[in-house]
């Protein structure tokens, strides 16, 4: 069964062996490891894709990880089955290679890209907030999106009572012809939007509209 856990831990040269020592004493058997953030702190927040036997329960993960000196888990959670950790120049080649859909396959790769359960594009269409495009999980529209087309940075949204325990975040860009849009994407229960993923997103997003075709 596959899980990826996101954990923090010092920075520091050993760190990272430790950890997977510690991981691979507990029954995971790693399958990649992709580093989310440098820290100003001394800190470092990885992502660890791994399999666990039936006979392995998570909980037996995040103690092994506690019992290291530094290291604290984020968040552990089910994997879909035979995924993979998707790269951002994987995610781009995605959508600049078909210009006249850049934005519509910046929605369909940011799921996977940013470990969220859904994203859609939106744009202002006579005063109200309109779906461009929207992965399949994506939620219906509640009141509040009209608000979110007013943001102008990379940035996290309130929560909506609505979509219980979703975390949001989103960005604005422009399309070639100069058009606002924004991209929204949610997390069912975390973990929080670090402050380089909400970088990532919008410097993807600003991507994806410059060569929208």
């Amino acid at each position: 069964m596959a899980f990826l856990l996101r954990v923090e831990l010092p920075d520091v040269p050993g760190s990272l062996g430790a950890l997977a020592t510690a991981l691979g004493g507990a029954g995971a058997d790693i399958e990649a490891i992709e580093i989310v953030e440098h820290r100003a702190d001394g800190k470092a927040v990885d992502d660890v894709l791994l399999e666990l036997p039936p006979s392995v329960m998570a909980d037996a993960l995040v103690t092994a990880c506690h019992e290291l000196d530094g290291v604290r888990v984020h968040w552990i959670s089910r994997y879909n089955a035979g995924a993979n950790l998707s790269m951002d120049l994987e995610a781009v080649e995605q959508f600049t290679s078909e210009p006249q859909h850049a934005v519509e396959r910046l929605v369909e790769v940011v799921p996977a890209t940013f470990r969220t359960d859904w994203a859609m594009a939106l744009r202002r269409v006579d005063g109200e907030a309109s779906v461009l495009f929207a992965s399949p999980s994506a939620p219906k529209l509640v009141p509040e999106a009209a608000e979110w087309l007013s943001i102008r940075s990379s940035s996290r949204l309130e929560g909506v009572e609505a979509w219980s325990s979703t975390l949001l975040a989103g960005t604005h860009a422009k399309d070639r012809q100069g058009r606002g849009f924004v991209v929204v994407v949610g997390r069912h229960g975390g973990p929080e939007f670090l402050a380089s993923e909400l970088a990532r997103l919008g410097h993807m997003t600003s991507l994806a509209g410059s060569v929208q075709a």
